[in-house]
């Protein structure tokens, strides 16, 4: 993890998985399937083998923003397809396949910023971002939220609905997926619990944007410790066929994800008794959560590896 973190092998590793990736898939991973609200269009953009950018368009000032935009090829096709012109880059986070496009964009658009945290020394970076801040482009307005765990200064992205009279739409890059949570590279089961709870406090129409397409995967182990969760049972039925036919499975929403997303039900009592330490001694709710939290990750990366 330092090598991909700290040192130039990590930037000539992520241009291997590049190369690979535009061979295998030419026309990416999954089939792009936008959202058109009120004058904005949010358009995922499947690049590498299972990653998501994103471009967030004001359709009226023909305006557009990039998030996470780790192929700047297949981002670059897109903006020329919508005719728009990219003003903003926002990145969730440094690696290399979140971060990777940002040198080449932010070069070929001269007045494009390139936001993201100061701590997490994201390459290119033009304009830091804190916890709370919002970026506004045309009638966009979209707050960062700090949400240590994954890195140190991993952000999450929110796409405020009230301008356009739509759902918010949180761009979450490798914090929460489909069914799914990120790795703890840079932080502690108790720091990634609360950078989930950031999230939960939003509201349940919320649309979930994430930074890869792991859903299938993410269900089948849902389905390993939550194995009578009709709410997983269907969601897995329609992600199913929509991978049959190489379709893209987001948005979700982040109501249908308390449902049956293990790492945000860590309050759930079953879960609990099944998996969890049992209550804390001193009657620390949120240390019994932690320890939960911390048992369903190392579960998750051992099915990962099966």
């Amino acid at each position: 993890y330092s090598l991909y973190t700290r040192t130039w092998l990590g930037y000539l590793f992520y241009r291997q998985q590049l190369r690979r990736a535009r061979n295998r898939y030419p026309k990416g991973h999954s089939k792009a399937q936008p959202r058109l609200f009120n004058g904005v269009k949010v358009l995922p953009i499947p690049v590498l083998s299972d990653n998501y950018s994103y471009l967030i368009i004001d359709t009226q000032a023909r305006l557009a923003v990039a998030v996470d935009p780790s192929d700047p090829r297949a981002v670059q096709a897109s903006i020329e397809k919508e005719g728009v012109t990219l003003v903003a880059i926002l990145c969730t986070h440094k690696h290399w396949d979140h971060s990777g496009g940002n040198r080449d964009l932010s070069r070929r658009h001269r007045d494009c910023r390139v936001y993201g945290s100061p701590q997490d020394g994201i390459p290119y970076l033009t304009h830091p971002l804190c916890h709370q801040d919002v970026v506004s482009v045309g009638r966009l307005q979209i707050r960062a939220l700090a949400t240590p765990g994954h890195t140190q200064g991993h952000l999450v992205y929110l796409l405020d609905g009230e301008p356009y009279k739509g759902p918010s739409c949180l761009f979450s890059g490798d914090l929460l997926f489909l069914s799914g949570c990120g790795r703890t590279f840079e932080g502690t089961a108790e720091t990634m619990l609360s950078s989930l709870d950031t999230v939960l406090g939003l509201g349940d129409d919320t649309l979930l944007w994430p930074g890869h397409e792991y859903a299938e995967e993410n269900l089948g182990f849902a389905g390993v410790v939550e194995p009578e969760n009709l709410a997983r049972e269907r969601k897995m039925q329609w992600v199913q066929r929509q991978r049959m036919e190489r379709k893209s499975t987001c948005p979700s929403t982040l109501g249908e994800e308390r449902s049956y997303n293990p790492f945000l039900r860590t309050h759930c009592l079953a879960l609990q008794e099944a998996l969890g330490p049992g209550p804390d001694p001193t009657g620390d709710d949120g240390c019994s959560r932690a320890l939960l939290l911390e048992e369903l990750r190392r579960l998750k990366d051992m099915h990962k590896s099966k």
